[in-house]
């Protein structure tokens, strides 16, 4: 695992690199996205450090959703984007690749901005992420049910309204269940698209506190233009301006000592 610095002279060419110690869970390389003749992604390359939280920095329309919709193929639904290069989990290149779909996708789970349970119950919300990997034992998926409910702290709240439907629960609880809903299907990695953006205050630092919990056992990807909420959550950071990766490593050294033009704006103006 390396941090990169861009000369912002170019916006490609690195200054230099700091060995780091965490495997890569997921690795971009040489990608570019476009739509039409609009380059939206430029030339990213990246390593996603394993078991930890890495913050997609940068201000709004400079590519972070579209960098996450690259990782689990959504890009794909917009007959639009043009999209090259390599995207590796493990040694599998997702972007180039013979398995299906589906199957790619139930590694991540993806938590969007807004919460977009099924409509049907709560119970069942989180039992069709177990359905779709192909358990059919009735008590097994009980079981994960409350299993998943209580890693995201849903259970006591919920656990005598099961059969109630998933829309009666408040919009940060609709957000949890969505989150137990994904981690239902094991995924490796959890995709998050600014999840705190509609909550309130609450809702969002138990969502926050959530997540320094579960990057204990999965590797958490999270999206954000709130420098606050990267300063808080973030083991590693990966800065973004205009399609392109800025720079990118630990908090502390971005922070503290940013080397970009672009950053050191940011940092004053979040500030």
């Amino acid at each position: 695992m390396y941090t990169q610095l861009i000369d912002t002279g170019t916006g490609q060419s690195p200054l230099s690199y700091e060995k780091t110690a965490h495997p890569a869970a997921l690795r971009v390389a040489n990608l570019n996205v476009f739509a039409g003749d609009h380059h939206i992604l430029k030339e990213i390359n990246l390593e996603i450090p394993a078991h930890g939280i890495t913050v997609l920095l940068g201000p709004s329309g400079c590519g972070k959703t579209t960098l996450l919709k690259c990782m689990n193929k959504l890009t794909d639904l917009y007959k639009e984007l043009k999209v090259s290069g390599n995207i590796f989990i493990g040694n599998d290149d997702i972007l180039n690749t013979s398995q299906n779909i589906p199957s790619i996708r139930q590694k991540m789970g993806l938590l969007s901005q807004r919460p977009y349970p099924l409509p049907v119950s709560i119970y069942k919300n989180v039992a069709y992420g177990l359905k779709i990997k192909g358990v059919r034992d009735k008590k097994l998926i009980s079981f994960s049910v409350e299993k998943h409910l209580r890693e995201v702290g849903l259970w006591e709240e919920v656990r005598n309204r099961l059969n109630a439907p998933a829309t009666s629960l408040s919009i940060g609880q609709q957000q949890r269940l969505c989150l137990a809903r994904g981690l239902a299907v094991k995924p490796a990695i959890i995709l998050a698209d600014e999840p705190t953006s509609a909550l309130d205050p609450i809702s969002s630092k138990i969502i926050e506190n959530l997540f320094k919990d579960l990057k204990k056992h999965y590797t958490i990807i999270l999206v954000t233009h709130v420098l606050r909420q990267a300063v808080r959550l973030a083991d590693h950071v990966i800065f973004m301006c205009d399609g392109r990766i800025i720079e990118q490593g630990s908090p502390s050294a971005l922070f503290k000592t940013p080397q970009s033009h672009e950053l050191q704006a940011y940092l004053i103006d979040g500030n």
